[in-house]
């Protein structure tokens, strides 16, 4: 669950800095995997609402990135839904089962990994993006960005309790 945890800590810090920033910033082309903190953000939404699809046999995933047309706010909204939806599927996954092989379809080829490796790609693949982000943001000028390392969020949440 650390890792739950984390990654919706990290996200709740981003989309806390993305409700700060203008349309401008948000929509300003900035050379990266995508160009501008929008798309990176729809990137980062997308590929975690996809992968809880995958993990939920769902026959037709949605893959938002192809098909989002709303406003920042409105992603944000599916942003921390995604985040819920996140968090209650590895609360309630059997244990028992993280050893069950996931098969999926990625640009035309079969893969097949361990439930719990998915989970562990999903968000390393998401630190990347943050990580971009993180860059397009101070490109963008904004500068009230904090450390979101993963050994900061254990000293945050180890001096809470």
């Amino acid at each position: 669950m650390d890792i739950v945890n984390y990654s919706n800590w990290v996200d709740g810090t981003l989309i806390n800095w993305i409700e700060q920033i203008d349309d401008r910033q948000w929509e300003m082309e900035i050379e990266s995997s995508f160009n501008s903190i929008a798309k990176t953000v729809l990137h980062i939404v997308s590929a975690k609402k996809v992968w809880i699809d995958f993990w939920q046999n769902n026959a037709d995933p949605v893959f938002l990135s192809t098909e989002f047309t709303g406003t920042k706010s409105e992603l944000i909204v599916i942003w921390k839904k995604v985040m819920e939806d996140y968090m209650n599927l590895i609360e309630h996954f059997p244990q028992e089962e993280y050893s069950k092989i996931i098969s999926l379809i990625i640009r035309g080829e079969k893969w097949n990994m361990e439930f719990y490796q998915t989970v562990l790609h999903q968000n390393n693949h998401a630190t990347y993006h943050r990580g971009q982000l993180v860059t397009m943001l101070r490109q963008a000028g904004f500068r009230h960005l904090s450390n979101t390392d993963l050994a900061t969020y254990y000293v945050k949440i180890n001096n809470v309790n």
